[in-house]
């Protein structure tokens, strides 16, 4: 028997917005876009636009153990965090696969909240609790909790409008709680998928419809949009930020992925430490490049990337890129082939065509 699709809170609005067109993304009815993939991206870039994100996981982490069972569960340092700051991390295989990457806030000394993909809500609570200690309760509030995405460089102003507390001033991962958000509690942090500055907004799933109608209004005098799932992907990939099951997966490390620098090996044992290490003693066989190609053409996931006559990887994202009119790929491949400038060849339709491996990130904004 086939399982209807879920919705999130906000599903219902989708029906303002004349151009939203749904797909099946990971068991949800999800826009792909509102009015547009080009038109939603441009806005971001220059504007603002807004995600509903409600279908990703949140997990509470509680009790007087919850910072050694996280330190343990993830790779990045938990120690480091103090209350009100968030963190990207990722939970490994002891093989040094990837479980998920995903986010921790740091609530209070015992109290963390988790931020999951949607795809792996069940499959990482469940590697949670098989690997739960005592002192640790493992909730998941996920079907409560919505999550809303305001990106873009007139966010701050947006968030000033519609924020009963001054958001603008927020750090990069930082968070506040009890922020009155169009008249609604909420917990508002700024971290981003987009390449630029933005907040989430994380309320009570019945009260999500409210905050997303609130934040329209009050972003339509600087240009904010809705934007779907097409133009979140564009914008991250432009910023080289991985995507779950493309850049990151049970057989591609955080190492070879190229997000090493939230894999802290000295500071103790946590799963999947011994096989990162020995990749990083040993040297990466492969690494995520940054592909143009020189051909007309666009590497899209999964396409085979050849060197001298040799097949050498196979390409996990790629596009047009809206933001600089190329066409632009990310490629795992073997790291002898990984210095910028070198030559390789994208399968496409049954030809090899000519592409060269580039520095990433691909797009990085510039400072106000």
């Amino acid at each position: 028997m086939v399982q209807p699709l879920k919705r999130t809170p906000i599903f219902p609005l989708y029906a303002d917005c004349k151009g939203a067109r749904c797909i099946d993304f990971g068991g949800w009815e999800l826009p792909v876009q509102f009015s547009g993939i080009q038109k939603e991206h441009e806005a971001v870039r220059r504007q603002a636009g807004l995600f509903d994100v409600s279908h990703m996981g949140e997990f509470n982490v509680t009790g007087p153990e919850a910072e050694t069972f996280l330190q343990r569960m993830t790779t990045n340092d938990v120690s480091k965090l103090s209350d009100g700051q968030a963190q990207y991390t990722l939970m490994c295989h002891p093989d040094g696969g990837v479980v998920d990457d995903l986010l921790v806030y740091r609530l209070t000394p015992g109290s963390y909240m988790l931020v999951v993909n949607a795809s792996n809500i069940d499959k990482d609570f469940a590697w949670l609790q098989e690997h739960l200690i005592d002192g640790v309760t493992l909730e998941d509030v996920s079907a409560e909790t919505a999550l809303i995405a305001l990106q873009g460089p007139r966010a701050a102003e947006i968030m000033a409008k519609a924020a009963g507390a001054d958001c603008g001033s927020l750090l990069p991962f930082h968070f506040v709680r009890n922020v009155d958000v169009c008249g609604v509690e909420a917990l508002v942090s700024r971290t981003g998928y987009t390449g630029e500055d933005g907040f989430e907004i994380y309320v009570r799933s019945q009260r999500a419809p409210e905050v997303w109608k609130g934040l329209m209004s009050a972003g339509e005098p600087f240009g904010l949009v809705p934007a779907g799932l097409g133009a979140r992907d564009t914008l991250r990939f432009e910023a080289r930020l991985p995507l779950y099951g493309q850049e990151l997966s049970p057989s591609i490390s955080p190492l070879e992925a190229g997000v090493g620098m939230f894999v802290k090996l000295a500071k103790g044992d946590f799963i999947g430490r011994d096989a990162l290490m020995k990749q990083r003693e040993e040297g990466l066989p492969r690494k995520l490049v940054g592909i143009e190609m020189v051909d007309r053409g666009i590497p899209r996931t999964h396409y085979p990337v050849y060197a001298e006559d040799r097949l050498i990887g196979e390409v996990t994202t790629g596009t047009q890129s809206p933001t600089l009119k190329r066409s632009l790929g990310l490629a795992l491949i073997s790291a002898e082939y990984a210095e910028a400038g070198t030559e390789v060849q994208v399968e496409i339709r049954g030809k090899r065509l000519k592409a060269v491996v580039v520095k990433t990130p691909f797009y990085k904004r510039t400072a106000n």
